[in-house]
C-alpha cells in the first residue's frame, strides 16, 4: 500500500482497533503506544494532513528548544517501534545525529523536527498502521457497536472516507491566541501571525527594510522573550531602523529553576537561550542599562484591564505590526457533542451528562496532562519527554477500557 493514499493496507480487512488523528509530536507518540499496547494482529488507522511532524517541523525549525537533548533522544526511543525505525533507518539519521550533540544542552528544534519526520516516515511504513492524508470533519458514538465513525475529508482528490473504531485519540494541538486589540485606537497596526516572528528568515523578509519602523509584541511568555529577541538580533543587522515596543503586564519575568530532583515552573518559566536573554537585558530594570533598551522599550500594561487598555491608547498607534504572544488555544474538536478534557485520565467528559465519553482521548499540546509541584503549583505538561510520559501512564487504560 501506497500509505501515503486514502487506500487502505493488507490489514485493512479486519476491524480497526483505533484511530489516532493528528501527526505531530503528541500523534506520532501515541502510535507508537498503539502499537505496543494494542494486541500485535491489531490494525490502527492514522490521518493526518500532511504527515510531516506537525508545527515543530513546519513552523518552528529555527526556534531554539527549551528541553534538553537527553530528553529529545528519551522520547525518539520510548517505545518499541520507535527504536525499531531508528535502527531500521540508514545512519547518520535524526536521532544518530541528536546522539552526537551535547546530552545536557537544548538545542535548535530543526533536530527535533528532524527526529519527528524520520519517525513518521517509519510509522507509515509499519503493517499495521493505515494512513489516510485528510481532515477529521465529524465524529459520531455509535453505542449499539461501541464503536466511533470518522468522516475524513481529502481535499485533493475530494474523497470522503468514514472509519469506525472503538478507539479514537485526537492530537490535534494548539494555535496561538489572537485577541481583539481596542477598538478605540487612534491607528490600528496590521496584526502579523506569531509564527512569523518565530521564524528568523521569514521574518526578515516580511518587516520592510529601508524605513523607519516600529513593531508592537504583547506578552511575556516563553515566546514573546523569542520574538523580542528575534527583532533586537534583526535591528543589528538586516533592519538597523526597527524599534520595538513591548507590551507587557509583568516587570519580573519568571524562570524555571532547578531544584534538584524537580523543576520549580517547569511549563511555565523562562528556559534556554530565552532565560539567559531576559536575565541579561529584559528583566526589572535591565532594558535601562542594556544596549538592547536602545532598540525595545517595554510599556507597562499592568494594574488591570483598564490600565492596559489605556496603555494600548497610548502606544501601540505607534507601532505599524503587531504581534500576540499570549498563549495558544486548542483546536476545537470536530463533533457535535460537546465535552470537556480529562487531565488526569486523557479523556473526555459529556458536558450534558458529567459521564466520560466512551473511547474518546486526546494528547499533547491540546490536551496535555495536569501536573502539580511539591509546593502546590498547577501547570499543563507540554514537551516531547512529557507527552511520552502521560501517555506510558495512561494508553494502557484507554486500550483496556475500549475493550470492554
Amino acid at each position: 500500500m501506497d500509505n501515503h493514499s486514502n487506500s487502505t493496507n493488507g490489514t485493512s480487512n479486519q476491524p480497526l482497533a483505533a484511530v489516532v488523528v493528528g501527526g505531530g509530536a503528541a500523534g506520532i507518540a501515541v502510535v507508537g503506544n498503539l502499537l505496543e499496547a494494542l494486541s500485535p494482529t491489531s490494525s490502527i488507522a492514522w490521518v493526518d494532513y500532511q504527515f510531516l511532524g506537525g508545527r515543530i517541523n513546519a513552523k518552528y525549525r529555527e526556534v531554539p528548544s527549551n528541553t534538553k537533548v537527553c530528553h529529545f533522544l528519551s522520547y525518539g526511543q520510548g517505545v518499541e517501534p520507535f527504536k525499531k525505525i531508528a535502527e531500521d533507518t540508514p545512519k547518520p539519521n535524526a536521532i544518530a545525529t541528536l546522539e552526537d550533540l551535547p546530552h545536557g544542552d537544548t538545542c535548535s528544534l530543526q533536530y527535533a523536527g528532524d527526529m519527528l519526520q524520520m519517525l513518521s516516515d517509519g510509522l507509515l511504513k509499519h503493517d499495521r498502521v493505515t494512513s489516510w492524508r485528510g481532515t477529521v470533519t465529524d465524529a459520531e458514538w455509535d453505542s449499539e457497536s461501541s464503536t466511533w465513525s470518522l468522516t475524513i475529508k481529502d481535499d485533493v482528490p475530494n474523497v470522503i472516507q468514514r472509519p469506525k473504531a472503538p478507539l479514537v485519540v485526537y492530537c490535534t494541538g494548539a494555535l496561538p491566541t489572537i485577541s481583539p486589540l481596542p477598538t478605540a485606537l487612534s491607528r490600528t497596526p496590521i496584526i502579523l501571525a506569531l509564527d512569523i516572528f518565530l521564524k528568523p528568515s521569514l521574518l526578515a523578509e516580511t518587516l520592510p527594510r529601508d524605513r523607519d519602523m516600529c513593531v508592537g509584541v504583547i506578552g511575556a511568555s516563553h515566546s514573546a522573550v523569542l520574538v523580542l529577541m528575534n527583532l533586537f538580533t534583526l535591528s543589528q543587522d538586516s533592519h538597523p531602523q526597527l524599534r520595538v515596543r513591548w507590551f507587557s503586564r509583568a516587570r519580573n519575568l519568571k524562570y524555571a529553576e532547578d531544584k534538584g530532583d524537580w523543576i520549580l515552573y517547569d511549563n511555565t518559566g523562562l528556559k534556554g537561550v530565552a532565560a539567559q536573554f531576559a536575565q541579561e537585558h529584559l528583566d526589572g530594570d535591565k532594558l535601562l542599562h542594556s544596549d538592547v533598551g536602545k532598540i525595545i522599550t517595554r510599556v507597562d500594561c499592568s494594574g488591570g484591564e483598564e490600565q492596559e487598555t489605556q496603555a494600548y491608547l497610548q502606544e501601540m498607534p505607534a507601532c505599524e505590526y503587531v504581534t500576540q504572544a499570549i498563549g495558544f488555544h486548542t483546536t476545537p474538536l470536530p463533533m457535535k457533542q460537546k465535552v470537556s478534557f480529562d487531565h488526569e485520565t486523557g479523556g473526555f467528559i459529556d458536558q450534558k451528562t458529567r459521564q466520560p465519553v466512551p473511547g474518546l482521548f486526546g494528547a499533547g499540546i491540546g490536551f496535555p496532562e495536569r501536573v502539580v509541584d511539591p509546593l502546590g503549583n498547577v501547570e499543563y505538561a507540554v514537551g516531547f519527554i512529557k507527552f511520552m510520559r502521560f501517555l506510558k501512564r495512561v494508553v494502557p487504560g484507554w486500550v483496556d477500557t475500549s475493550k470492554k
